[in-house]
């Protein structure tokens, strides 16, 4: 139990530092499209699936899997800060209620993309 919570002491730590690194180097786009948070959570959910695919296969162990699909990815993705950016965006005026709608099922949709690119992956390397 201990070791658990140690890893996803370490994992959360890590993500979110990797998060604020996101946040500093991916601009937002002129229209308010908030691209940095997009990029952080696409990223999440590809490690998310790629380390849910190499636990199941025995590849990694469970450490690994808690390590790196809960701790580094729940620290690196942010659902607060997605809803905030859209909530933002929809609030500054009807273009931008437009340009939030759109930020969400392309945040949904490449998210589901990304977890599935990552489960395939994950399944395609060599034990």
């Amino acid at each position: 139990m201990v070791n658990a919570v140690m890893l996803l002491f370490i994992g959360g730590a890590l993500g979110a530092v990797l998060r604020e690194f996101s946040m500093l180097i991916v601009p937002n786009l002129a229209d308010g499209f908030p691209l940095d948070i997009l990029v952080a959570n696409l990223v999440a959910a590809f490690l998310v699936g790629l380390v849910t695919a190499l636990h199941r296969r025995q590849i990694v162990p469970e450490g690994a899997e808690m390590l790196v699909g809960t701790g580094v990815a729940g620290g690196l993705s942010t659902f607060s800060s997605f809803v905030y950016g859209a909530v933002v965006l929809m609030s500054a005026s009807a273009a931008s209620a437009v340009v939030a709608a759109v930020y969400v099922v392309i945040s949904l949709a490449l998210g589901y993309i990304a977890v599935v690119v990552g489960l395939k992956l994950g399944g395609q390397v060599k034990a």
